[in-house]
C-alpha cells in the first residue's frame, strides 16, 4: 500500500481555509491552463454515487464569464421587474455586477440521462438516485472551491439558476443539453478584499454525537 501524498492535517487545513469571498476582480493569479487542470483532476478523482459519473461542468473565463453573467442578469431582471418592481431590481443589480466583475465561473450540472440509467440499472434504489446525484455534485463543488482558493482566488457559490428563466438563458447562450440540471455557479476572481474570518458555528455538542 502506497503512502498518502499529504497528511490529514494538511487536507483539513485546506478545508478550513476555504471561505465565501464576494470581493473579487477580473485578475487571475494562475494561467487558464492551470484552471483547466484543476477542473479535469476534480472530475477524474472525485467520487460519485455508484460510480454514476453524472456531474457535468461549464467553465467560462474572461469574456465568456462576462457573457455568462450578462445572460443571468438579463433573465433575472426580467423576472424581478415582472413580479417585484424597479426598486427590487436595483437591490439585486449591484450584486450581480459584482459576480460579473470576477474572472471566471464554473457552473455545475447533473446529467439527468445518467441518473435515469442508474435508476434503471439499480431499480431498488431508483427513488434515491436524485438525492445521490445531489451528493455527487456537492463533492465536486467543495473540491473545486477549495482548490481555487488555494491557488489564490476568492470564490463564492451562487444559485441564481433557481430564478425562473435563468437556467434557460444560460443553456441557450452556451448551447447546453436540456438533460443537464443546474446545481450551482462557482464564481471566482482575484481577491479584492481580505480573506474573511470563519463565521460562527453551532456548538459541537449540538451537531456531533460521538460514541466509542
Amino acid at each position: 500500500m502506497s503512502a498518502a501524498p499529504v497528511s490529514s492535517s494538511t487536507y483539513l487545513d485546506a478545508v478550513k481555509y476555504r471561505r465565501t469571498v464576494y470581493g473579487i476582480n477580473d485578475k487571475s493569479p494562475i494561467p487558464d491552463s492551470r484552471i483547466e487542470e484543476l477542473v479535469n483532476e476534480t472530475i477524474l478523482t472525485t467520487p460519485s454515487s455508484f460510480n454514476s459519473q453524472s456531474t457535468r461542468v461549464l467553465v467560462v473565463l474572461g469574456e465568456q464569464h462576462k457573457k455568462f453573467w450578462d445572460a443571468v442578469s438579463e433573465a433575472t431582471k426580467a423576472i424581478i421587474l415582472k413580479y417585484k418592481g424597479e426598486e427590487d431590481w436595483k437591490r439585486n443589480e449591484g450584486r450581480l455586477q459584482g459576480f460579473r466583475n470576477g474572472y471566471g465561473t464554473i457552473a455545475f450540472y447533473e446529467n439527468q440521462a445518467s441518473v435515469k440509467v442508474m435508476q434503471e440499472k439499480f431499480a431498488d434504489f431508483a427513488d434515491a438516485f436524485p438525492q445521490f446525484s445531489e451528493h455527487t455534485s456537492a463533492m465536486h463543488q467543495i473540491t473545486l472551491w477549495t482548490a481555487l482558493e488555494l491557488e489564490g482566488f476568492g470564490a463564492s457559490l451562487q444559485h441564481q439558476y433557481a430564478i425562473p428563466g435563468v437556467d434557460d438563458a444560460v443553456k441557450k447562450q452556451f448551447d447546453l443539453p436540456s438533460e443537464w440540471n443546474a446545481k450551482a455557479y462557482l464564481v471566482f476572481g482575484g481577491k479584492a478584499q481580505d480573506h474573511p474570518n470563519r463565521p460562527d458555528k453551532l456548538p459541537l455538542k449540538e451537531t456531533v454525537k460521538f460514541l466509542n
